[in-house]
């Protein structure tokens, strides 16, 4: 079937780590033998001559083979006087792939905002709709009384919600929002991540590993994880941290890892392509996530996908994926907690069976597990249309 992403999120040139779970979605999508092509719906912009723009991804390493287009709107110079912009420049471009060929059978938004332009084309079109919800803002309790009115038109509205845990769901239903739920996760390319037998470099060196985007909100917790790695070079010298990502963060993190006393211990690789971060991953011993706040983080999926122990937070939906035997959970924003769950790992690497943590993703977070999740979705949801389409074709005759 033909199926169609229409997204507030994705990676483009200048944020090449912007929505890229909606990406792994899509090419699950495709695994499943679907046609996909993504709308990404992006900000308002300054350069737009006319009312809207569209441009294709024309980037490879972005596009990875899945047809995407960048959907740009004017910006107004008064607040919240875009937004008509915003719902009409989806509209276009929906009527321009339409007319260049492409005519969905589904309809898949990510996230909520994308979902309000997509329930209506949708019902104009007559096409099933289904939503994917990845916003931490649920959770956070942080929005406001216009997000809520989107977001309950665009649930009311779809076929089906598909959060990526049960706590989004939760958070979700606590603002009133009622829908039809099922839990879809985040993706993994496990021909990509997959495990490997680590083979040290000294005898005694033990690998870290961190992922995440060094930014002012601390979301990912690099600053509690300093203040544990500092207590945990007070115990034991035997490890080595690889940070991965970028931010406007990333030289005050630096600054203050030298200030520590740990930069000979701890690396900055800045940003670096999937395919390296695998192989790095598959050179680790162990992968730290500290997180604030989150939902389903593609990098814990991705690093349970390579076999390693984790060590994260009991935020949002890590604990549906952390589980006994596969690593250490502590709360967020204490140091002592974390660095005695990465000093307990360490400690017990041989106890965490790598071909088992990585069996285990592979079954629930693969492009083909997930792929054939949303398949299910997408054949039941069709067929709920077309019994709502044969009723109401039906039914016409004996009004008339």
């Amino acid at each position: 079937m033909k199926v169609l992403f229409i997204t507030s999120w994705y990676p483009t040139r200048d944020f090449g780590y912007g929505g890229v779970f909606v990406r792994e979605h899509a090419k699950a999508v495709r695994a499943a033998g679907n046609e996909v092509v993504v709308l990404h719906l992006a900000r308002a912009s300054k350069e737009c001559r006319g009312l809207w723009k569209m441009e294709e991804e024309l980037d490879p390493e972005l596009s990875e083979g899945i047809p995407a287009y960048h959907v740009y709107h004017r910006a107004m110079p008064l607040r919240g006087t875009s937004y008509p912009l915003y719902l009409r420049s989806a509209i276009k471009a929906f009527r321009r792939l339409r007319a260049g060929g492409f005519v969905p059978d589904v309809i898949h938004a990510h996230v909520y905002d994308a979902g309000v332009p997509a329930v209506m084309i949708g019902k104009r079109n007559g096409i099933p709709v289904v939503i994917t919800e990845q916003f931490t803002g649920f959770p956070r309790r942080t929005l406001n009384r216009a997000a809520v009115r989107k977001a309950r038109y665009a649930y009311r509205n779809a076929d089906r919600a598909l959060p990526v845990s049960m706590h989004l769901q939760r958070s979700i239903e606590a603002y009133g929002i009622e829908a039809k739920f099922e839990i879809v996760p985040n993706v993994a390319d496990t021909s990509m991540f997959f495990t490997a037998k680590r083979k040290l470099k000294k005898a005694d060196e033990k690998r870290m590993i961190f992922v995440g985007n060094l930014e002012p909100s601390q979301h990912k917790g690099y600053p509690t994880l300093l203040e544990a790695l500092t207590l945990l070079g007070n115990r034991r010298s035997d490890w080595r941290l690889d940070v991965v990502g970028e931010g406007p963060e990333r030289p005050e993190y630096q600054r203050r890892t030298e200030a520590a006393g740990l930069s000979g211990a701890v690396a900055f690789h800045g940003a670096k392509p999937k395919r390296e971060i695998a192989e790095m991953m598959r050179g680790s011993d162990l992968f730290v996530l500290p997180s604030r706040f989150d939902n389903l983080p593609c990098v814990v999926v991705e690093a349970l996908s390579s076999g390693l122990p984790v060590v994260s937070t009991t935020v949002g939906g890590i604990p549906e994926m952390v589980y006994d035997g596969a690593g250490i959970l502590v709360p967020p924003d204490d140091p002592p907690a974390l660095a005695d769950a990465l000093d307990s790992v360490l400690s017990n690497l041989d106890s965490y069976d790598r071909v088992n943590i990585a069996a285990e993703a592979r079954g629930r977070y693969s492009l083909e597990a997930v792929g054939a999740q949303l398949q299910t979705i997408y054949e039941s949801v069709l067929s709920t249309s077309d019994k709502v389409a044969g009723g109401a074709a039906t039914s016409k005759p004996a009004e008339s």
